[in-house]
């Protein structure tokens, strides 16, 4: 069963050689493929890569695609994906480390259970300490949850919080991260390539939403283990220089894409709808920051951001 791994590479060329490093002894010669795409880093880091494989002897297993422009992490995915045909296509960030025995497992699984078109690992910190790896869709009421951050209400409304518990047993879930996930190729035969018009977020939870419309499951496989390096700054607790304001802007590109997500899911009303309930949550958590009983967890202007291309999705 072929299987090729694909890398997205954007001026991290020492993360990348990590993942490489990591991957010594777990693949299969003659069946397994490494492709690195370097979505035009213009910095020398397709070069210095494509030395280092070298160095190391991956040279038949291992090779550097340039994108010409960098169009994303989707699109990244997807040259890689058109770079090679197999029967399973293992998408990893850049600041992923894979532990011992973890591609075998998740093939394993995926080949015990036929139904299963899209799975993912556990993914931890460099300490073994588990992070939220799967999880449910994003709707206009989980919008009200995550803006309240707000005990009582989030357990009323459990069914809708985005965060599955961390478990360790196997189950399913209607999405996993794609810092480190495995794709069937029957999948992509039927629902097509990720959706370039994410350049960054969403394009996980949209691609395994399309995957399960077309009868594949989702799911998480914990015996699989993955370290994700630099996801912990922005899951962890606030840095000391934030603490008591709100968290830097994010990039335009983030509500971008959440408005494409709701648009493509629920249509234009449910991205208002998503909006409106955003904001009856922020209320919420802003009447409680003024008595200072909870710090502020959004980020800077998001009440103006969110509206980021509503009257215009992208096509």
């Amino acid at each position: 069963m072929r299987l090729c791994i694909v890398i997205v590479n954007y001026r991290t060329p020492g993360l990348v050689l990590d993942v490489l490093d990591s991957l010594e002894g777990q693949l299969e010669a003659g069946l397994d493929e490494l492709v690195v795409v370097d979505n035009a880093s213009a910095d020398g880091s397709a070069e210095a890569i494509e030395r280092a494989v070298s160095a190391r002897g991956l040279t038949r297993v291992c090779r550097v695609v340039r994108a010409e422009t960098n169009g994303g992490f989707a699109a990244g995915c997807n040259v890689g994906i058109r770079a090679v045909d197999a029967n399973y296509y293992l998408l990893l960030n850049s600041d992923t480390v894979v532990r011992k025995g973890a591609v075998h497992a998740l093939l394993s699984h995926m080949q015990e259970h036929p139904f299963v078109g899209i799975a993912g690992p556990r993914l931890e910190w460099p300490d073994g300490r588990p992070q939220v790896s799967c999880f449910r869709d994003h709707t206009p009421l989980s919008e009200l949850l995550s803006a309240a951050k707000l005990g009582p209400l989030n357990a009323l409304l459990r069914d809708f919080e985005v965060p599955l518990p961390v478990a360790n047993e196997a189950c399913e879930a209607d999405w996993v991260s794609f810092a480190c996930v495995l794709i069937r190729r029957e999948v992509i035969e039927k629902v097509g390539l990720l959706d370039e018009g994410y350049f960054r977020y969403f394009e996980d939870s949209d691609y395994c939403r399309a995957a399960r419309a077309t009868g594949f499951r989702v799911w998480y496989f914990p015996d699989a283990r993955v370290i994700h390096r630099q996801s912990s700054q922005a899951a962890t607790s606030q840095p000391a220089a934030f603490r008591g304001k709100s968290q830097p802007r994010a990039p335009r590109y983030r509500y971008a894409s959440r408005t494409r997500y709701f648009h493509k899911g629920y249509g234009h009303s449910g991205v208002l709808l998503a909006n409106a309930l955003w904001c009856v949550g922020r209320s919420l958590a802003w009447s409680r920051e003024l008595i200072g009983i909870k710090a502020p967890h959004t980020h800077e202007k998001e009440w103006l951001d969110n509206w980021t291309d509503v009257l215009r999705p992208q096509p």
